[in-house]
């Protein structure tokens, strides 16, 4: 806010300092100033109370500068702008000033009325005090001393906030013809200059012509939600004023068909559908499927799938919430219809809940695929700028992984558990995708030349191609919406014939000019002293030198005798040497008694 505060008297193509007067009378770009205004101060990103502020301030400086002061700080004393006034344009960029921000006002209300009701009196009233602002400029513009361009933008400009007054009256038919007014205004305009500027009247006519539609519609012309369709088309499904605007009015125009609505058909079964929420997404599944389907490009496929999957779990959060509803009556016998009611009412929430999983999951995998076709146009074609990351085989990776998530999660969706054919198709389409994985993950092996690795994938690869089509033959159409694995077959035979090439001249050392020759190994120095090769580690950091720490190498153990000749050696006889004692008999033994012979 306080870089807004800064620079907002600097990027106006009108400086309030200064006076913007012709020959044929005082000018003001009207449209211009309000469109480069709101785009710089919040409406870009949807802020319409920091519009808000930044009008006020504005305003607060255009009348510092004229001396236009409304009586003092202590009493407010109102005061007009009078065409005798009408010397500077800036008395009509004031008035122009003071519409834009109750409209800039009634804008906020809007947003913050989903949650408080009671803001939209506030809102109308701001917006009718917008529109009498605007009725203001153009009775100040019918003076002769203003130029024509800009009598014909107030105009406009008035019919524009009249119309917005009454389409939120609903009073469509009023609504229509100031719309309309409004727009011829802004066609003439751009038909009467050159290209660069009437871009800006063509952007307001293709702004206000979703309102038209939409007042066209609710008067009774059938093929308006069909033009709003393809407006929404053409507008890419992206971000913006223009896109908010183009959901708010398809979802009233939805919510008015909803009523009509109270089942629906899936895998031969009827699902009711009792919530109002449930009812308006189902409507428009098919208009959204067939916006898809009609994408200029991918990035406007993939924008249409995000917003198909954020109201598929709006939806789905809301049937959430009413089976809870439904348990906590169960549980605290507030329920007061019978046992039976009450089952068929849980049921009804159980399988409307299972078909919009059903529906958010395969959105998912339908949104994955697309994203993997579009990375491997781009993965095929050659990189220019080798500064900038092209996509790799890893990023289709993560997306088939994903998809193979989302097809297990709809194999064990509840209700679904006894649909043998169901089952039997989910799991066909997972070989698929499975190979298409394996296939992705064996090209990456292949980046970094893990040859053998690779070619095992390879292999298992042609093996889940082999295993899709053998089990085909039973679920053709299953097949439909698959990507065809005779091609994959192709590309990983073609695949595997250059993966065999590439290893062999790997392999091999092909000659070199002693000048060119790099080293291939990690044989240190001391170990090719004979041969040269141009090493730019030796002079670096961590020279290798020698083997550091060194091999072990054999050496002789310390021997070991052992005496073997000792049983064979015969000793010569020392009886001769040996002393022999004597006889002593019984005097002997008397003796050695009472120690005698001792």
């Amino acid at each position: 806010m306080a870089l807004d505060k800064q620079n907002e008297g600097k990027i106006l193509p009108m400086d309030e300092n200064k006076e913007n007067t012709t020959e044929d009378g005082i000018g003001l770009e009207i449209l211009q100033i309000i469109k480069d205004s709101q785009q710089q101060h919040g409406l870009r990103h949807g802020d319409y109370q920091r519009y808000r502020g930044y009008c006020s301030r504005r305003l607060r400086r255009l009348r510092k500068t004229l001396g236009f002061k409304c009586g003092n700080r202590h009493k407010f004393t109102g005061k007009k702008v009078t065409v005798e006034m009408l010397s500077d344009n800036r008395y009509l960029l004031l008035v122009l000033m003071e519409a834009e921000r109750a409209w800039s006002y009634s804008m906020q209300l809007k947003q913050e009325a989903n949650t408080e009701p009671r803001k939209r009196f506030h809102l109308l009233s701001r917006l009718r005090k917008a529109a009498k602002h605007g009725e203001r400029l153009e009775k100040l513009c019918e003076s002769p001393r203003v130029d024509a361009k800009t009598k014909l933008e107030a105009q406009a400009y008035t019919s524009y906030l009249s119309g917005m007054v009454r389409f939120e009256l609903q009073e469509w038919k009023d609504a229509m013809e100031a719309f309309n007014k409004c727009k011829t205004i802004y066609e003439k305009l751009a038909s009467a200059f050159t290209e660069e500027l009437a871009v800006l009247y063509h952007q307001r006519v293709e702004e206000i012509s979703p309102n038209i539609r939409y007042c066209a519609y609710n008067i009774g012309d059938q093929n308006a939600m069909n033009e709003l369709m393809q407006m929404r088309l053409s507008a890419g499904g992206g971000g913006g004023m223009m896109a908010e605007k183009l959901e708010a009015l398809i979802t009233q125009t939805r919510a008015k068909q909803a009523a009509t609505m109270s089942e629906v058909e899936w895998r031969g079964r009827t699902v009711p559908v009792k919530i109002d929420k449930a009812r308006i997404f189902l409507l428009g599944l098919g208009d959204n499927e067939a916006a898809i389907a009609q994408a200029a490009n991918e990035e406007t496929k993939e924008r249409l799938y995000e917003t198909l999957l954020a109201e598929c779990r709006d939806t789905i959060q809301a049937v959430r919430e009413e089976l809870k509803t439904e348990s906590y009556r169960h549980d605290s016998y507030l329920y007061m219809g019978s046992v039976f009611d009450l089952c068929l009412c849980m049921y009804v929430c159980v399988s409307l809940h299972s078909y919009l999983t059903y529906i958010k999951l395969w959105t998912v995998v339908k949104r994955n695929e697309s994203m993997a076709h579009m990375l491997q146009a781009k993965l095929k074609e050659p990189q220019t700028d080798e500064n900038k990351r092209g996509p790799r085989p890893q990023d289709l990776i993560r997306l088939y992984d994903i998809i193979l998530q989302s097809l297990a999660e709809l194999s064990t969706l509840q209700g679904l558990e006894e649909d043998h054919t169901f089952q039997k198709e989910v799991a066909l389409k997972m070989l698929v995708y499975k190979a298409y994985r394996c296939f992705f993950i064996a090209q990456s092996y292949v980046l970094v030349k893990k040859w053998s690795e690779a070619l095992v994938l390879y292999e298992r690869v042609l093996k889940y191609a082999k295993e899709v089509q053998s089990k085909a033959k039973s679920l053709n159409n299953s097949l439909k919406d698959l990507p065809d694995v005779q091609e994959l077959i192709t590309e990983v035979n073609a695949e595997k014939y250059s993966l065999q090439a590439a290893a062999i001249l790997d392999t091999e050392d092909a000659p070199e000019a002693p000048s060119q020759q790099k080293v291939k190994d990690n044989t240190p120095l001391c170990e090719r002293l004979e041969t040269f090769h141009l090493d730019p580690t030796l002079v670096g950091k961590q020279p290798n030198l020698v083997q550091f720490p060194p091999d072990f190498q054999p050496i002789p153990c310390k021997p070991l005798f052992f005496d073997l000749a000792l049983n064979h050696v015969a000793f010569p006889p020392l009886d001769d040497k040996v002393e022999q004692k004597g006889k002593g008999g019984l005097t002997g033994y008397i003796k050695g008694i009472f120690g005698f012979g001792s």
